[in-house]
């Protein structure tokens, strides 16, 4: 049985853009792109992970939103129950420390990259609210 890995996602928005991570071509799912956040860890909301995560990973605070979606997908390395918020930038500005390259897109711009499974259906839910 594969292992059930519990993620979370942050939907950044800044000048109606939103933040979009590329992983690196070493990491599990080389150069696809995602939404940064990371695993939540035991005794953690997934609002609290997704803040410590996003401070880890890009140096910047963020006030977590509303949910987005929530997605469960197998992978060959487990399942992978992804949890995407909306979130607003409080303070500093995103860094590079994971991911290869960010880019910040509008909304109808979201699909024209090559997203991991698992934050597609956020994709899609987030061009819909900006439609």
């Amino acid at each position: 049985m594969k292992k059930d890995i519990h993620v979370v996602g942050a939907v950044i928005i800044k000048n109606n853009k939103i933040l979009c991570a590329q992983r690196g071509p070493s990491k599990d799912l080389p150069n696809k792109w995602e939404f940064p956040g990371g695993k939540i860890e035991s005794g953690e909301t997934p609002q609290q992970a997704l803040q410590r995560e996003i401070k880890e990973e890009m140096k910047c605070n963020i006030d977590v939103g509303p949910q987005v979606e929530h997605t469960s997908y197998e992978y060959d390395f487990g399942v992978v129950h992804l949890t995407t918020f909306y979130c607003s930038l409080m303070g500093g500005d995103p860094t590079l420390t994971e991911h290869i390259t960010i880019k910040w897109l509008p909304p109808k711009q979201l699909l024209n990259f090559d997203w991991a499974p698992a934050d597609i259906p956020a994709v899609e839910k987030i061009m819909n609210d900006f439609s």
